[in-house]
């Protein structure tokens, strides 16, 4: 079920939220708690209820093993083996789920063989409700479950939550399961249900207003990265740079937002990354809670920084190599995130050498790293994604809309080549102006750069009419969009 549908926004969420809160004003706590349970269940069978079973079945396998790994003394040898038990179990379901066709084609194109599987379809939010499962076990070997005592019910709570179960928060059993145990949770709150409508309004806006309409823009030109000119590739990296970000963004501020419609605060995962003056300031910003997971679980582990920095340059990228095989079966996500990781040593290295930039072209040089790792993200293949990039920093070439005998011909002196608008066969089209795409594009910059995020507005909300009529025209003309639903984009890693 999707947060942007209609069945969700006027079916589901509704009877939840009175089922819910009609239980607890009973005092019957238990069962409102399963009620949100079960609700978490259908919200996710809703898709394709096959897969539920294997949901169900990996919430009781970890949350055995994880008590059978707090019945052991902390970090003893059988907790160790435990841990590695449930870890690898885990990693085989994700592995067989989600690589088991990209290992095999990797394969087959090194040794020239044919061996072939089933097509396999992705269970949705396998990635996040793994990744949240093995940071629990951890926890339990590291003994900070032991005093908790989570009952079946509790976790699989934990686990299902409707709101971040599909493509996060990724979150920590003490973020989420202590809240649940709280009274306040069972209270209805009038303040909480106005922030997050709010909130959940803002979330859905950034989806359909934004990504969803300069989603058509990004395609055309990523299919045919050989065809296209500077200007067209430039306009199709700036469009997917920004798609994804309100794509994602969108749906982290709409999981908070019904979050706190249940008085349950998810941690914030996006903090302008946009403004970022660093990669390491990037990755602080950007899909927080991934970060604190990879940083927590797999890059101290490495050994962080306490080994030297050659050492430390090293966990970098193999912490980032694997961050980006988590986001997709595909060797231009290894490559993406590989780069990210040379981006991040790169900064380390010359934060020792005391240069600092100044603030501007800081910025400019992270936001220009960013977007060139974006289309190898986005791109099919490596060699799609050179090509586009080639072209994006002038190796082809560097055309620009303009007649050769107009008043830009003096840029043909330059070196720089003019093509009519009408010849630009790759930009967007709005309304009959190609120059409107351009304009869009500016002023979203503009909107990443300078303009508050949505935590920083919802900290502004002040209980007046014309904020209610502003969040009501806001939420109407969103939902008036919903002509046709779209899945978000991180529910494909």
């Amino acid at each position: 079920m999707l947060f942007n549908s209609y069945v969700f926004i006027f079916l589901f969420l509704p009877i939840t939220l009175i089922v819910f809160f009609g239980l607890a004003k009973l005092k019957l706590l238990k069962f409102a708690a399963i009620c949100l349970t079960i609700s978490s269940f259908i919200f996710y069978g809703y898709w394709n209820i096959a897969y539920l079973p294997l949901l169900l079945i990996s919430i009781m396998f970890n949350h055995q093993i994880g008590k059978a790994i707090e019945n052991t003394q902390p970090k003893e040898k059988q907790g160790k083996i435990l841990l590695w038990v449930g870890i690898s179990i885990n990693l085989a379901i994700i592995g067989y789920y989600k690589y088991a066709n990209f290992f095999l084609s990797s394969i087959n194109g090194l040794l020239n063989t044919d061996l072939i599987i089933p097509t396999i379809i992705l269970p949705l939010g396998i990635s996040f409700y793994t990744f949240t499962q093995i940071a629990y076990l951890v926890d339990a070997y590291r003994g900070e479950t032991k005093q908790s005592n989570y009952d079946l019910l509790t976790y699989s709570l934990f686990i299902s939550y409707f709101p971040q179960l599909i493509a996060g928060p990724i979150l920590r059993h003490d973020e989420l399961i202590n809240q649940f145990r709280q009274k306040r949770h069972f209270i209805f709150s009038q303040k909480n249900m106005a922030l997050g409508l709010t909130m959940f309004s803002l979330g859905l806006s950034k989806k359909v207003l934004i990504a969803d309409n300069i989603s058509p823009w990004v395609a055309p030109v990523f299919d045919n990265p050989g065809a296209v000119s500077f200007i067209e590739a430039w306009v199709a990296a700036l469009s997917y740079t920004f798609q994804l970000y309100f794509d994602f963004s969108g749906y982290s501020d709409m999981a908070i937002g019904l979050g706190l419609m249940f008085n349950i605060h998810l941690p914030i995962n996006f903090n302008s990354p946009y403004k970022a003056t660093s990669i390491i300031d990037f990755w602080r910003r950007w899909h927080i809670t991934l970060s604190n997971f990879l940083r927590d679980y797999l890059y101290i582990p490495l050994g962080g920084s306490r080994r030297g920095q050659v050492r430390r340059y090293t966990n970098l990228i193999i912490t980032m190599l694997l961050g980006g095989l988590w986001h997709g079966a595909g060797w231009t996500y290894v490559i993406w995130g590989g780069l990210h990781g040379m981006y991040l040593s790169i900064n380390h290295w010359w934060r020792k050498l005391n240069m600092p930039l100044p603030k501007l072209l800081a910025w400019i040089v992270t936001f220009f790293a960013v977007i060139l790792a974006w289309v190898l993200f986005r791109s099919s293949s490596l060699p799609e994604a050179i090509q586009l990039v080639q072209t994006m920093i002038g190796i082809n070439g560097v055309i620009l809309p303009g007649e050769a005998q107009g008043k830009l011909s003096v840029l043909t002196h330059l070196g720089l080549q003019l093509k009519s608008w009408k010849d630009l066969s790759y930009l967007p089209n709005i309304n009959g102006s190609k120059t409107l795409s351009l304009v869009v594009l500016v002023a979203l910059s503009f909107c990443v750069t300078f303009m508050p995020n949505t935590q920083q507005i919802l900290q502004k909300l002040k209980p007046r009419w014309w904020w209610a009529a502003w969040v009501g025209v806001l939420a109407s003309f969103s939902l008036l969009s919903l002509n046709r639903v779209s899945e978000f984009l991180y529910f494909q890693f």
